[in-house]
């Protein structure tokens, strides 16, 4: 298996897919991005590339990888979702220090969403607490007072940050937001720490979530601030637990292993299938002159 954004990913590729005499596969992480880049070149896959895996594994799922199939001649394309490793993503017990939160490093096309969908809603309400966490924000962003920047959390830290929340945000790229049914790993993740999530809207996302029971939906700041001045805590809670329920019904790691398995076994069927369809090549007598 060869990932996106492997260095030298390309050399990688032909030779996997020359030598290896088992199944290969490409698992695509950020399939928006490389399906709108490849035809100006990708430094770890070529359109010439993905008919020669057996199976490409996409981030995005809906109709997607049919796509990928018809437009790119993959023999067998399957949606590998990212997912939220539950013995490290569960609720902890702490104070709600936040009203509405952010967890992601700064990327021009989801700056947008959001001073939208954050900034502006704490702006508005100005008794309430905000945080933002991540990396590589410029200098010249003006944060509002009632916010709290945190400049690096790790990775061990993320469950307890979900949990000091009463809300967090999910922003998404332009890439994905355009594509659609392509799920961040965050929305995995603050669902399973039973942290209630706002999300803005793409297509596909009421394949993962329903909106309403188990996300929540906003496409202007005066949403975002209704939900924060206006629903009850009851509600609240019930969505953080359905969704905390579909992750553990849908999206852990033991999933998205038993999915691979099941992937892998359809490729070897399908090469299994092929392979007998391939004419028999019977000698050629050649007669002595």
């Amino acid at each position: 298996m060869v990932g996106s954004y492997v260095p030298d990913g390309m050399a990688i590729s032909d030779w996997v897919t020359s030598q290896a005499r088992g199944i290969t596969a490409f698992y695509d992480i950020d399939t928006p991005v490389t399906l709108s880049r490849l035809e100006q070149g990708l430094d770890y896959l070529s359109a010439a590339m993905i008919p020669r895996f057996d199976l490409y594994l996409s981030f995005s799922g809906g109709p997607v990888p049919q796509m990928i199939e018809e437009n790119y001649g993959s023999p067998l394309a399957r949606v590998l979702y990212c997912s939220a490793d539950t013995k490290l993503y569960a609720p902890r017990q702490a104070e709600r220090k936040w009203s509405l939160g952010y967890l992601g490093t700064y990327s021009d096309d989801r700056q947008p969403v959001l001073e939208e969908l954050l900034l502006a809603p704490a702006q508005a309400l100005p008794t309430e607490q905000f945080v933002v966490a991540g990396a590589q924000y410029p200098e010249h962003i003006v944060w509002p007072d009632n916010l709290t920047r945190i400049e690096h959390l790790t990775p061990q830290h993320h469950p307890t940050f979900y949990s000091e929340q009463r809300f967090t945000l999910n922003a998404t790229r332009s890439d994905m937001r355009a594509l659609g049914f392509s799920p961040s790993v965050r929305l995995f993740e603050a669902a399973a720490c039973g942290t209630p999530i706002i999300s803005d809207r793409w297509p596909g996302i009421d394949t993962i979530f329903e909106p309403s029971s188990e996300i929540l939906i906003a496409s202007a700041p005066n949403e975002v601030v209704e939900i924060l001045r206006d629903m009850p805590e009851e509600r609240r809670r019930a969505i953080a637990e359905n969704a905390r329920k579909r992750v553990l019904a849908d999206h852990t790691s033991e999933h998205r292993a038993q999915q691979l398995e099941t992937y892998y076994l359809e490729a070897s069927a399908q090469r299994h299938l092929k392979s007998k369809r391939l004419p028999e090549i019977r000698p050629v007598q050649v007669a002595e002159l």
